[in-house]
């Protein structure tokens, strides 16, 4: 599947390079401090919020009480998907961009200024349930609004490429995050850390306010969502003006596939960047600034090889690039634990490092290839909900699932199984879309 023939429209040649450039790399900002915002609540899962806001019981109990909270965040994702999908398919896709960004920046700081358990009590873990909430709703707004600024902006026969900016979001995010972590543990004591360190990168978060400013002041709407704008004003059907009701009645099968087909490469993405954190420090004894700095490291490549694969999907095609990472990831996913289980960190960066190739060769054609499959009136809906619905069944339950896994089984194989199960719906979610785009 290459491209949707339904989805096309028309080329947007005629923009001036620079302005493309301009909402290209404001698209690939707004992704990145999005990102950067919910990642810190993973890593801070997996290091301390279990003590602090879930101090009841064990240790597992506590993590496990964290990364249920780090769950809640993606089962409202979709949320945020189907209220900013519908007004961004209908009121254009920059106001759903920014409102998303003034959300996340606000619940962001919000967590980073929350009292714990010993000051407050219950409502601590109960207010930083609800920021989580808000955190989800926005991270599921601004993906379509990002997106679809980036790929409805691009030259004709390079949407791969542009939309593969908005996917550097989240390598930037994990870098960021985990720099600003490393640091903020550089320059305190373990005790200070516990105590306050672990909020000043949730208080970085403020500066996604300064951005959603210059969005609003600098970027224009895309010249598609205009163009279906004007072609929609002249329909009378009552019912073409709700783009969720459109989805549901004629494209709930295309939603539901796209999202089978991502959700193991956003489940094997928490497994590394949270579960395995978690999993390495508490389990395998190993350092957490070393961990921290490996998943650093794998998150820099990808900034390399995030691009390469989106544009050699403009050239071969979407379907047979995103295949092979799939494919990939079901294949390694027992060597990469196995290496893991070394506690080496050495063994620890190769094994990771080869599935993070995996994950960027999906990652880099998957925005362009999921606005292929919808038409622009219909866009920010239907390729937010794919992408939400694979975080929902993927991301979300992902480093909770692996705990459950390894406290039963005792084993990190299961952890594997859980991989390659994922992957093979995922592989027949794509061969899916693909005979129904040789069949349009």
């Amino acid at each position: 599947m290459d491209m949707a023939p339904s989805a096309q429209s028309a080329p947007t040649t005629a923009l001036p390079t620079v302005n493309r450039r301009r909402v290209a790399t404001a698209a690939a900002l707004a992704s990145a401090v999005e990102w950067y915002d919910y990642f810190v609540f993973g890593i801070a899962a997996a290091l301390v919020l279990g003590d602090l806001y879930f101090p009841a019981g064990s240790p597992t109990a506590g993590v496990l009480a964290a990364f249920a909270t780090f769950a809640v965040g993606f089962l409202a994702r979709p949320i945020g998907g189907i209220v900013a999908g519908q007004l961004g398919d209908k009121r254009g896709r920059k106001p759903m961009l920014v409102l998303a960004l003034t959300l996340m920046g606000i619940a962001t700081t919000g967590i980073g200024l929350l009292p714990t358990y010993d000051t407050i009590g219950v409502a601590a873990p109960i207010l930083l349930v609800l920021l989580r909430v808000v955190q989800g709703v926005a991270v599921g707004a601004q993906w379509g609004g990002a997106m679809l600024l980036a790929t409805e902006y691009a030259p004709e026969g390079k949407r791969g490429i542009y939309g593969s900016f908005v996917q550097l979001g989240v390598p930037i995010g994990v870098v960021t995050a985990n720099t600003v972590f490393l640091l903020a543990g550089a320059f305190t004591s373990d005790s200070a850390f516990a105590a306050w360190g672990w909020r000043l990168p949730f208080l970085v978060g403020l500066f996604v306010l300064v951005l959603a400013w210059y969005i609003h002041r600098h970027v224009e709407e895309t010249p598609e969502f205009r163009q279906a704008e004007r072609e929609l004003a002249q329909k009378e059907k009552a019912e073409q003006n709700s783009p969720l009701r459109a989805i549901l009645r004629g494209h709930l099968g295309t939603v539901l596939l796209a999202g089978g087909s991502f959700a193991v490469n956003t489940a094997t993405f928490y497994i590394l960047i949270t579960g395995v954190l978690d999993y390495t420090t508490r389990e395998l004894g190993m350092k957490r600034d070393a961990v921290l700095t490996v998943s650093l490291c794998i998150s820099l490549t990808q900034l390399v090889l995030i691009p390469a694969a989106a544009a050699l999907s403009d050239r071969v095609g979407r379907i047979r690039i995103y295949a092979l990472g799939a494919v990939g990831i079901a294949l390694w996913a027992v060597p990469m634990f196995l290496l893991i289980d070394t506690g080496s960190l050495l063994w620890l960066a190769v094994g990771t490092f080869v599935a993070g190739c995996f994950l960027s060769i999906m990652y880099g054609p998957q925005a362009a290839l999921f606005a292929e499959l919808f038409t622009p009136e219909m866009r920010y809906t239907g390729a937010s909900l794919g992408y939400q619905i694979a975080a929902v069944l993927g991301g979300g339950l992902a480093p909770f699932v692996m705990v459950l896994l390894l406290e039963a089984t005792g084993t990190s194989m299961a952890v594997s199984a859980y991989i390659i199960g994922l992957a093979v719906i995922a592989l027949l979610s794509i061969k899916v879309l693909a005979g129904r785009a040789s069949s349009d």
